[in-house]
């Protein structure tokens, strides 16, 4: 394990510690993966088999499993390993969703039968420069038909825009920066990578095809405001409206804080 990966590994076991809690009471969280969850339930058959990249805590890994889909949950961070761990006792999930520590650039490393569906949330992709280092090992792992769904953090964000307002140019183009940014994460510098769609796409082979694309957040705020939607309901319910009316149209769709992007596997 590089100096690199082996910083991501530590950061995200670190925030393992802190991530559940701060998204308990965080109403914009909340709508932010329900619109996540909406977006990939529209191409699942039931019972269909999901791998998970970066899987977190395993809050999504658990969803899906209590849908009655069968989930294979990754993490790289030992710490998310054990979040995961413990929601499959206490939520009595052993049946539906198993759990392994491994990263998404070393996928070969997952011996099992191709998937229906490979879903990475939140922009745990965004942690590498070259998003081909997984795509490259997908066909092995998706049967024909099957999705990808990822969520990604795009380089155009107008909430991070706004910042300009406060005089904070540094925030307002960061994500503008070749090269990607170093981010700290409790701690300890992660770099990470900002994609648009066009390059999320151009990492997959010819026998993909986009099903869908959709801004998630753009005017709306970002994952991080947590009391913006209590302090301001009106407001809040407004920019929420704008985005949902907004998020499926160009260029809106390659816009937020992230953006849901679903391809299928042709032949």
């Amino acid at each position: 394990m590089d100096a690199s990966t082996q910083n991501v590994a530590e950061a995200f076991s670190r925030k393992a510690f802190v991530y559940d809690t701060f998204g308990e009471n965080h109403p914009n969280l909340t709508r932010m993966r329900e619109t996540v969850y909406r977006h990939v339930l529209d191409f699942l058959n039931p019972g269909a088999h999901i791998l998970e990249l970066n899987a977190g805590t395993g809050t999504d890994a658990a969803f899906f499993a209590r849908q009655g889909f069968v989930v294979h949950a990754t993490d790289i961070a030992p710490g998310m390993i054990g979040r995961i761990e413990e929601k499959i006792t206490q939520s009595d999930l052993s049946d539906r969703l198993t759990v392994q520590q491994v990263s998404f650039t070393q996928l070969d490393q997952i011996d099992a039968e191709p998937f229906d569906c490979i879903f990475s949330n939140f922009g745990g992709l965004n942690c590498i420069d070259d998003l081909r280092i997984v795509t490259h090992q997908i066909t092995r792992l998706l049967q024909l038909n099957g999705i990808v769904t990822w969520v990604v953090m795009p380089p155009i964000c107008p909430w991070d825009f706004a910042a300009i307002l406060k005089g904070d140019w540094r925030t307002a183009m960061r994500r503008l920066r070749r090269g990607g940014v170093r981010a700290n994460v409790e701690g300890v510098p992660v770099m990470t990578y900002y994609f648009t769609p066009r390059q999320v796409i151009a990492a997959f082979d010819d026998s993909f095809k986009v099903m869908r694309l959709q801004g998630l957040s753009i005017f709306a705020p970002p994952a991080d405001r947590k009391n913006l939607a209590v302090r301001f309901p009106r407001l809040y319910r407004l920019l929420v409206s704008v985005d949902n009316k907004l998020a499926r149209i160009a260029p809106f769709n390659g816009w937020g804080d992230f953006f849901i992007i679903t391809l299928r596997r042709h032949d």
